[in-house]
């Protein structure tokens, strides 16, 4: 479970979230979903304990992040926006070492990892420096990274970038049932259709605030509107300025 009351963050004069407060609870895939520069990225960091709060409390899995950042950072399994993974190894050496920091017994690791490369198709890369990789071969080590300690809480920004149809199925069938053995899932994505199949609660993060909340057919009924896009695109007061520019284009073209 994870909660978060009045969350803060602040870089110089300038607040990057802003009083933010939602609860993510056990066996719940929670869709944080916000335009570009909204905040979102940054309170996915102070969850897995990469950033410190300004102020606020953040708790996770009973561990409080701003005093016990490294065990957050033991619970969670974290996958940032753009893979953060050591460029001179192999993904073999690279799951090793993961292994090693989180302490997998060797034999339970190895299991872990032929299903997760068998499952991500990436076999023919194991031996292959992760820096010549594909951005979607790396992003899909990353994944594989995060889920090797088979952790409690996943939070997972972008986690779709890069994938092919096939390894996102996988991912969205994988969230799916960790969500049923009760884990709690934070899941960011640009995709508004595949979080309108698989969040059941959504926070709408604008300029560093939670402006609504709730299941998609709440924020649907809310909004007025008969997709999770057209709520997105109206809240975030983007639905006018969207429908002027294609009309710029089609009268241009």
């Amino acid at each position: 479970m994870i909660e978060v009351e009045n969350l803060v963050k602040a870089f110089g004069s300038k607040r990057a979230v802003d009083g933010i407060t939602f609860t993510v609870r056990n066996g719940e895939i929670y869709g944080l979903l916000g335009p570009n520069g909204s905040g979102k990225s940054t309170t996915m960091k102070i969850l897995a304990g990469i950033l410190r709060p300004t102020s606020g409390k953040v708790i996770v899995e009973n561990v409080n992040v701003a005093e016990d950042p490294l065990e957050v950072r033991r619970i969670v399994g974290y996958v940032p926006e753009t893979p953060v993974l050591y460029e001179s190894l192999t993904p073999v050496e690279f799951f090793n070492f993961v292994g090693s920091v989180r302490e997998i017994p060797r034999e339970e690791l190895q299991e872990r990892v032929e299903t997760f490369v068998r499952a991500f198709g990436i076999e023919s890369y194991l031996g292959e420096m992760i820096g010549s990789l594909s951005f979607g071969t790396r992003q899909k080590v990353s994944l594989i990274s995060a889920m090797l300690h088979d952790p409690k809480v996943l939070i997972l920004d972008e986690a779709m970038n890069g994938l092919d149809p096939k390894s996102a199925r996988i991912l969205r069938e994988l969230l799916l049932q960790f969500r049923e053995e009760g884990r709690s899932i934070v899941f960011s994505t640009h995709v508004l259709a595949l979080a309108e199949t698989i969040c059941d609660r959504v926070g709408v993060i604008y300029n560093g605030e939670i402006i609504a909340e709730g299941t998609v057919e709440q924020l649907k009924e809310f909004a007025h509107e008969e997709s999770l896009e057209d709520v997105f695109l109206k809240l975030t007061e983007s639905q006018d300025e969207v429908a002027g520019i294609v009309q710029a284009l089609k009268d241009a073209l």
